[in-house]
């Protein structure tokens, strides 16, 4: 095994050279910060440090399980992102299948190029578009009025905001998204296809005998990783686009974790809900792990 590894060391030692950047990100940004958690079990006063700030154990975990905006924000933040891998999940792949079929190279980049776009555009820009979108002279009420609807404020109306959310996720995301699942395409052997053409099969019988079955272990890993995260969402976006009216559809835990950790420096109450809603992404991770691995022998660990 050892030897092995060498070997392929030696033979592939520009490929591991390029990991090197990537393993000192996670370690620096993402592992080495984890020791912060004990801040969640302590009164941190900043002036002591972390070591010498007094020990409280779960007194603020107690605290959030009784806040009164518990089940609103569990709710919130749940509900939202079963909307996303309802609504979000197939879109991807939708793209990806669709470019496959696009026989002009010319015409497919430039449908590439404009799904992708918008994954650059910086959040501010990309929420303050959304506000003039849907402010109440904006042009998704002028297109409202057209079918004979009355102008409002669009983001002012709870109802609307999971929805006007959901779309604008869709449009920044789902493009970008597409690129893993147009490269597990590519990777798809031809043989099979020329295969199902000998067996009688048109593009639709192509699609179903060969592609998707060929897409479906990226779609399974994909949507384990999603179901992972089904308990977080981004708080620049939410907090951009939310307002005092739509608190009550809108706010969810990283918004919360926000105004309590950053803007009311409350660093203990905010690490411990942080923490307990890593630990409920964990265990969400590893209940669709193991389902996935029993019905479709795809899993990640």
């Amino acid at each position: 095994m050892r030897n092995t590894w060498r070997k392929d060391f030696r033979r592939y030692k520009l490929v591991y050279l390029m990991l090197v950047p990537v393993i000192a990100y996670y370690v620096l940004f993402h592992y080495v910060p984890m020791a912060g958690i004990v801040i969640g079990f302590k009164r941190y006063v900043p002036r002591l440090g972390i070591l010498d700030s007094p020990w409280v154990g779960f007194q603020y975990f107690i605290e959030f399980f009784q806040d009164m905006f518990f089940f609103r924000l569990m709710r919130n933040t749940f509900m939202l992102n079963v909307y996303d891998i309802i609504v979000g999940f197939p879109m991807p792949i939708l793209i990806a299948l669709i470019l496959n079929e696009l026989r002009s190279r010319r015409f497919k980049t430039t449908v590439q190029t404009a799904v992708y776009m918008p994954h650059f555009i910086s959040v501010l820009v990309l929420c303050g578009l959304i506000i003039d979108f849907c402010a109440r002279e904006g042009v998704v009420n002028d297109i409202l009025q057209l079918l004979g609807m009355e102008r409002s404020a669009l983001l002012a109306r709870p109802e609307l905001f999971k929805p006007i959310f959901i779309v604008s996720n869709l449009w920044q995301y789902a493009g970008w998204s597409s690129i893993i699942y147009t490269a597990a395409l590519s990777g798809i052997n031809t043989e099979l296809f020329d295969a199902a053409r000998v067996d009688g099969c048109k593009r639709f019988g192509l699609l179903w005998h060969v592609t998707l079955p060929g897409l479906l272990p990226t779609i399974v890993i994909m949507l384990i990783l999603r179901v992972g995260n089904i308990m977080t969402v981004g708080y620049e976006k939410v907090i951009l686009l939310y307002n005092a009216l739509t608190y009550e559809t809108a706010d969810v835990l990283s918004s919360y974790v926000f105004r309590r950790g950053i803007l009311e420096a409350n660093f203990s109450y905010s690490t411990a809900v942080g923490l307990f809603n890593s630990l409920i992404n964990f265990a969400f991770l590893f209940g669709a792990n193991a389902l996935s691995r029993k019905l479709t022998e795809e899993s990640l660990w």
